[in-house]
This record gives structure tokens, sequence and C-alpha cells, in this order.
């Protein structure tokens, strides 16, 4: 079975603790991120989410948001599913969306990525 509490590491070197996981699915904790849109130093960022209730499976699909309001007028929604592979080595595969914000309605078309 996977658990999404615990720190986690993406290929960018970015961190991820997820410190708290309630009953329910709801967990919050917190990102490192290395990669900025700005270019600057690496900061800390809270993130918010829930986790499907798992049932006989073990694999949770989950989704978060992370508020990067430290450094960049954006925000980023994550969607994915925590797995186990052969090894036996927890797993997470996400897609993301980044929105960042724009002056006018104009703009619209490049404020998500």
């Amino acid at each position: 079975q996977c658990q999404l509490s615990g720190l986690w590491r993406n290929d960018q070197d970015s961190l991820m603790e997820i410190s708290v996981l309630r009953d329910n699915g709801d967990f919050q904790g917190q990102y490192l991120t290395r990669v900025t849109l700005s270019g600057g130093c690496a900061q800390i960022s809270p993130l918010r989410g829930a986790q499907q209730q798992l049932g006989e499976e073990g694999w949770p699909a989950f989704a978060f948001t992370v508020r990067w309001d430290k450094f960049s007028n954006a925000t980023t929604a994550f969607v994915g599913q925590c797995f186990v592979d052969a090894g036996g080595k927890e797993m997470l595969s996400t897609m993301w969306l980044l929105r960042e914000a724009v002056g006018s309605l104009e703009e619209d078309w490049k404020a998500t990525r």
C-alpha cells in the first residue's frame, strides 16, 4: 500500500513534505521548489490537498494545490496517483497546471502552463 505522508523528491530536485494526512483524506504540507518562474532562490510554499478514500487497492489518487505567493503570483494544481514499484519503492506519478496572474482578459491565453 502506498502512503502519501512523508518527504518526496522529484526529478528537478524539488522537495514536498506531506506532514498532515487526515482520516478523511485531506492533507497539507509544504513544497520547496528548485524551479522558479522568477529565476530566484528556492522558497517553501504551502500545499493543501485530498486523496481518495482507500478501498482494497492501495494506490490512492490525489490532488493538491501549491500557492507560490512568496516569490510569484501563481498557483499550481497537481493531480496524480501513488504507486509501489516491483522493488517496493513508493512513487508519485503526477500532472500539473500552473496559473499565473495576468493583467487583462486579452492576456489570458498566456497565463496557464
